[in-house]
């Protein structure tokens, strides 16, 4: 490995430390600190090309492994496989051993696997930003980096957002596949979003490079793998709109963001207003390609009716169209978050507003707009 690839993976490890895992992951804010420090541990990541070679990349191999490998020690630290351990002074050394006994079947998973977390609680997200694009109309939905498509089932899910304002806002069906629960606030001025009771959705479709057929055991164990090994309620929550999806599959599109965009979206009827769903999918794009896929779409809205919405880093989407949010950055020490964003296209041109700032996983978002 060189010494460039190297630190490269360490800088990614300590990041996502600092300001992804801190104060939501205890046990993997803990192994990335240290892991960070460990030239064995984090050369693991020079596996894989820079882009792929995330921080939960490495975690998400390990989990695999672990579930392959269950009667070892550090399952006892892994809630995901029925552990109550906290982390203490044992578990790096406990986690390090582990790492390095199994580290060929870990270094494979990292050089042939990518991070597909399908987080289905990111659709409390989406709801309110898919019902203000859809109006009340019918819309076609199509799910750019769409992993198993379970997003494109935030129609079916049950919704309720917990607010000062207005105590708990519900929506979704009477009897939802699944129930989520999101804190919703807004910023100062800002009023709270209307949250209609249902989204009639005309036609879905998903677009990725390696969709994931969740009837294939070893996929649905990956995707399994992918969420994080402290957070069983989200490992609860894939598998009820896992099951649900088994008689509403959707179509499912193997093929490049950009190039095979107007592909994917012919697969949507024309008389429907389209409306494209992405979700820490640009944040594997180089800037370039980003840029790509926003001319994309443009080139798609110049033939129907196209709203973007974006759950996204602002500099991975929303920068693009809004540039200059200095209240989209993260600001020095503040944890990470995601930006919520409604596009449309007028005169050929990206209109855009910044709906909500968001935690990662559907747990909470500020309103902005």
């Amino acid at each position: 490995m060189s010494a460039e690839t190297l630190d490269r993976a360490q800088r990614k490890l300590r990041r996502f430390a600092s300001a992804d895992a801190a104060g939501f992951s205890p046990l993997y804010e803990h192994l990335a600190e240290r892991a960070a420090d460990d030239v064995e541990i984090a050369g693991l990541l020079t596996a894989t090309d820079p882009e792929n070679a995330q921080a939960t990349l490495l975690f998400a191999a390990v989990h695999r492994t672990l579930q392959a490998h269950p009667f070892h020690e550090l399952t006892g630290y892994y809630p995901s496989m029925g552990g109550a351990c906290g982390p203490d002074g044992g578990t790096w050394a406990v986690f390090r051993s582990f790492v390095l006994e199994y580290a060929d079947e870990i270094r494979t998973l990292i050089a042939t696997r990518t991070v597909q977390t399908n987080e289905v609680g990111r659709a409390a997200l989406l709801y309110p930003a898919v019902a203000l694009a859809a109006g009340r109309r019918p819309v076609g939905l199509l799910e750019v980096g769409c992993s198993a498509g379970l997003l494109l089932g935030l129609d079916r899910y049950g919704y309720r957002y917990q607010t000062e304002q207005a105590g708990q806002l519900v929506a979704g069906p009477a009897k939802p596949a699944l129930g989520l629960h999101c804190a919703l606030s807004t910023v100062a001025g800002a009023e709270l979003p209307a949250v209609p009771k249902k989204i009639s959705v005309g036609a879905r479709a998903g677009l990725d490079r390696a969709p994931v057929d969740l009837s294939d055991e070893d996929e649905y164990a990956w995707l399994e793998a992918c969420v994080w090994a402290d957070q069983p309620e989200r490992l609860r929550q894939f598998a009820a709109a896992a099951g649900a999806q088994r008689g509403n599959r959707p179509e499912l599109i193997a093929g490049d963001a950009v190039g095979d965009l107007a592909g994917a979206a012919a697969r949507i009827p024309a008389e429907l207003p389209l409306v494209v769903i992405t979700s820490l999918a640009l944040l594997y794009l180089t800037t370039e390609r980003q840029l790509a896929f926003l001319a994309a779409l443009g080139d798609l809205a110049g033939s129907r009716p196209v709203h973007w919405v974006s759950h996204e880093e602002y500099f991975s989407a929303m920068a693009h169209v809004l540039p200059g949010r200095d209240d989209l950055r993260r600001g020095k020490g503040e944890p990470s978050f995601g930006v919520l964003g409604l596009v449309h296209w007028e005169h050929g041109r990206p209109v855009g507003r910044a709906l909500a700032r968001t935690a990662w996983h559907g747990q909470r978002m500020t309103w902005l707009a």
